[in-house]
């Protein structure tokens, strides 16, 4: 039986999700069905568009993505307090940025006078979306439908396009973090999609990528803050530059036509304590080496304290990260 989400997720842990999401269909969620020769590539660009648009309605950062043929990933960060700390007008507005709302907000966006009858109404109906504005499972349910209503339009017919729910999985610590980060941004290399990370069509880091030429960081997508500090602004805890140097020297292991390695002295892998030769095969095989959260025995302990779940551990699916990275199985 399928885990409660509200039984995965543990804001108190982690803010950071790698979220997933298959097609149930046959005929893909993008490029090209072999059976009929028709082409699905231009879906890719319907989720892209609509995860970036998202980021900017719900308090939800989106830090990396990959539409697959078949398939997106997704790592979110979610920002509650920003959902806290803003107005109950702010609240609103981005609420109607997505949905329609009701006559009552509409009424309280206007100016209109409101009786008390209403103002208690109104204020349930603000904690209500103030919650689901910091909610992973309203964010991806909203990806994930309007792109089902298109798809099966398209392809005049009705029913399920999406096996089931997403799936989701809590990132406990920067080691975790910065593993899957990588195994989402090098996935359609991994897929023989794209040669290089650069080439890698509707991907975070291609997009990454070509705002670094002009020495920026893309708006839409949650920026590196660089090392952890004293006041660490929000951002991604490691240097942008390092990470693009790291992508790109795994995406050469990774290919069978180039000969790569990394060395010892990659600072992102050094100060994360990742021995080497076990990154390639945490970007290569991240979603089946670990089948729930993923961090360092502590943090995974908390975890699963905090959501009151029972940890079971695999001794054969370790992963030593300079220390034994366990899984646990929920």
């Amino acid at each position: 039986m399928a885990t409660a989400r509200s039984r995965q997720v543990s804001l108190v842990d982690t803010k950071y999700y790698h979220c997933i999401s298959r097609c149930v269909r046959r005929a893909f969620l993008c490029g090209e069905d072999k059976a009929t020769g028709k082409s699905y590539e231009h879906r890719r660009g319907w989720v892209e568009e609509k995860l970036l648009q998202l980021a900017k309605v719900f308090c939800i950062d989106v830090c990396a993505y990959a539409v697959m043929s078949n398939h997106t990933h997704i790592v979110l960060y979610v920002d509650d307090k920003k959902a806290k700390r803003l107005t109950d007008k702010a609240i609103i507005i981005r609420w109607h940025k997505q949905f329609k709302g009701t006559w009552l907000t509409h009424k309280f966006i206007n100016g209109e006078s409101l009786t008390n009858s209403e103002r208690c109404l109104l204020s349930e109906l603000l904690e209500k979306y103030r919650t689901r504005l910091a909610d992973i499972s309203w964010f991806m349910r909203t990806l994930n439908e309007d792109i089902a209503r298109k798809a099966n339009k398209e392809d005049g017919c009705i029913g399920r396009f999406w096996e089931g729910r997403f799936k989701s999985q809590a990132l406990l610590d920067e080691a975790a973090l910065a593993a899957c980060l990588a195994y989402v941004d090098l996935n359609p290399v991994r897929a023989k999609m794209a040669e290089t990370p650069e080439e890698s069509d509707h991907t975070s880091i291609k997009k990454r990528i070509e705002t670094a030429k002009a020495g920026k960081q893309p708006k839409p997508l949650m920026r590196f803050a660089g090392n952890p500090r004293k006041h660490m602004p929000k951002g991604l805890p490691f240097e942008f530059k390092y990470y693009l140097e790291l992508v790109d020297l795994t995406g050469r292991c990774i290919r069978e036509d180039k000969r790569g390695f990394i060395t010892d002295a990659q600072p992102i892998l050094a100060r994360l304590n990742i021995q080497p030769d076990n990154w390639l095969k945490l970007t290569t095989q991240f979603t089946k080496v670990f089948k729930g959260s993923v961090g360092r025995p502590d943090a995974k302990q908390k975890y699963c304290e905090h959501l009151k779940l029972k940890r079971r551990i695999k001794e054969d699916t370790h992963l030593k990260f300079g220390k034994k990275l366990s899984v646990a199985y929920l």
